[in-house]
């Protein structure tokens, strides 16, 4: 096994989320923009989206290192089998979080690591789905919460590491680390996989 500082490690993103939750494995690591095209093909389910872009990114950003490990993640929120994005805009962060009141959200959470060390990479991949119930929420929450947290850069207009766990019942998952957007347990286990030791 090769240690996690021993490697060029990549992060395919440029979200200080994933990179604050990288950090927890290693200080080791670069982070690299991928260009790639976010936008839903005709008829992609949110589940297979997120699969799809987290693939795309860690292979944008492995043909461009080659030698490093590069990681790629992407989530999407989904309700009702429909994506929620980012917000972008206070009005908009509240009718989402309208929309959710007292309801069920699905995020999933994607991550693929390519191994670009080798003549021909090739990629691990991995999915978490995390299902996050919200309690019914009034206007005056809403506006309130929104007013304090800012929660504009994320999908579902909420920071479940911040005050947004206000706004929830329960969550339903498997690795808490994945709704915030890189699930770190199925990372270390892909990059066992690959015999890349993290303790």
């Amino acid at each position: 096994m090769i240690a996690l500082g021993e490697i060029d490690l990549v992060l395919a993103s440029t979200s200080r989320y994933r990179r604050e939750l990288l950090a927890r494995l290693t200080p080791d690591f670069r982070c690299v923009a991928p260009a790639v095209d976010e936008k839903p093909l005709a008829n992609e389910s949110p589940a297979t989206l997120a699969g799809r872009l987290a693939l795309a990114k860690a292979q944008a950003v492995g043909a461009k290192n080659p030698g490093a490990i590069v990681i790629g993640s992407d989530q999407t929120a989904d309700l009702d089998g429909r994506v929620i994005g980012k917000s972008g805009t206070v009005e908009n962060a509240r009718e989402q979080l309208a929309s959710c009141s007292g309801r069920t959200v699905v995020f999933h959470t994607a991550i693929s690591v390519i191994d670009a060390r080798a003549s021909k990479p090739r990629a691990q991949t991995d999915q978490d789905t995390t299902r996050v119930h919200f309690r019914t929420l009034d206007a005056d929450e809403i506006a309130r919460y929104v007013e304090r947290e800012q929660p504009l850069d994320c999908a579902g207009s909420f920071k479940c590491e911040g005050l947004g766990i206000a706004l929830f019942e329960r969550i339903e998952t498997n690795d808490p680390t994945a709704l915030i957007g890189l699930p770190l347990i199925a990372l270390c286990k892909l990059l066992r996989e690959l015999g890349i030791a993290v303790v």
